[in-house]
């Protein structure tokens, strides 16, 4: 596999061929959907395939290229002639490291993934939080392209939780962070 054409055939072998395609992605014509493949990204953001940890760096930096989520949350590799569904235990990368410039208002917050992205927290890569309703541990999550979501780690969170301030939104007492003139929530300022 080369970087200017990714086969995926080779790992697609055994898959069940020619099911059901992404959803909200139309095949190009000539493009098979080969379905599922042995390949695996776990919830620390780490690569398997065939039950082992993908060592090579520059191998997972390929192949982040063409993953894609589908309208249903499936993530598929996608290259110009195959489609291959992978499975992902989270989110497909960690944001890794928060970077600030600025302050107050204006200023700006990106974060670099484990694949060396780097996405400004905006509104085109805007924050969710994920509240579990058992425990109430928030999970921090940025858009990025594609459907894609990188999850913040423990200490990249707590370090944007230190940039937080308290303002009022539509009269709610909300704590969050101002980057690119936009405010990003990420909980009740009321400890509610």
């Amino acid at each position: 596999m080369t970087e200017k054409k990714l086969n995926l055939s080779t790992l697609s072998r055994g898959a069940e061929k020619n099911g059901p395609g992404p959803a909200g992605i139309t095949p190009r014509p000539g493009q098979q959907v080969c379905g599922d493949i042995d390949m695996r990204i776990d919830s620390q953001g780490l690569w398997h395939y065939l039950g082992s940890p993908i060592g090579r760096m520059e191998l997972v930096k390929l192949f982040s290229t063409v993953l894609r989520r589908d309208d249903n949350g499936d993530h598929w590799l996608i290259t110009p002639v195959e489609m291959c569904r992978i499975q992902v235990d989270d989110a497909a990368f960690m944001a890794v490291e928060l970077i600030r410039e600025g302050s107050g208002s204006d200023q700006i917050i990106r974060f670099r993934t484990n694949i060396d992205g780097i996405f400004e927290l905006s509104d085109q890569y805007p924050l969710r939080i994920e509240i579990n309703p058992e425990t109430q541990e928030p999970a921090p999550y940025v858009a990025l392209d594609h459907g894609l979501e990188a999850k913040l780690t423990r200490s990249v969170f707590y370090e944007l939780v230190d940039l937080g301030i308290a303002e009022v939104v539509e009269q709610d007492h909300i704590y969050g962070v101002w980057s690119a003139g936009h405010f990003f929530p990420i909980g009740n300022a009321d400890g509610n």
